[in-house]
């Protein structure tokens, strides 16, 4: 897959999107001062960059945890046939945060991110009872770590 072409003004945006945003009425506007051009255009440069793949979404990064929700990982060994409609099913949990094929057995691998443990094992429970889902393997945070990560582009 090759990286789409980026414009000076969309690499220099990408740059600015990775820190935080301003916390204020329109954090666009003060981003697009920063970069010394107008919110319309710092608008325009996320949605292009949408559409190019490199950005999924612009939004704020919570701590679940402090918020006092429970989260875990599931590894899942789904089978081939029934692959499609198990995705859709997990992906049909507001709850579900990610979600990842992965190329072997254990197949289907989903973050689960709910108010209690109670939610949390409704939901396993659901997706367990699934045509095709033939294992499923909770794997809950030990230790928590914050990596993060800054690309220059």
């Amino acid at each position: 897959m090759r990286t789409p072409a980026l414009s000076t003004f969309e690499r220099r945006l990408l740059n600015r999107l990775q820190g935080s945003l301003p916390v204020v009425a329109r954090p666009f506007r003060a981003v697009a001062k920063e970069l010394r051009t107008t919110e319309a255009r710092v608008l325009e440069g996320i949605e292009a960059l949408k559409k190019k793949g490199m950005v999924r979404r612009v939004g704020g990064v919570f701590s679940s945890r402090d918020m006092g929700f429970k989260s875990t990982l599931v590894a899942a060994k789904v089978s081939p046939r029934r692959l499609e409609g198990v995705v859709r099913f997990v992906n049909s949990f507001p709850e579900v945060t990610h979600n990842y094929l992965r190329g072997n057995d254990v197949n289907v691998w989903f973050t689960l991110t709910a108010r209690s443990r109670r939610r949390i094992n409704e939901i396993l429970k659901a997706v367990g009872k699934q045509p095709g889902v033939e294992r499923l393997i909770e794997l809950p945070a030990l230790n928590q770590y914050k990596v993060e990560v800054k690309f220059s582009m």
